[in-house]
């Protein structure tokens, strides 16, 4: 398992941007995960249905507000 890091948002948006990173809503409730919005983001059940087809090394940023 790889190493949990804190990134910033300028660290975060770059990867996102180029698809090089998952932008992933840490709440379970995907109400709240709509509401906050943020632009790009997927919701927990989004990246657990996506899960198998990623590859190992596949970069996720897990954020919460």
């Amino acid at each position: 398992m790889a190493d949990e890091l804190r990134i910033g948002v300028a660290q975060a948006r770059p990867d996102v941007a180029s698809g090089k990173a998952l932008f992933v809503c840490a709440y379970g409730d995907e109400t709240k995960c709509r509401k906050i919005g943020l632009e790009g983001s997927i919701t927990l059940a989004q990246l657990e249905s996506r899960l198998s087809a990623l590859p190992k090394s596949q970069e996720i940023v897990f954020f919460c507000a």
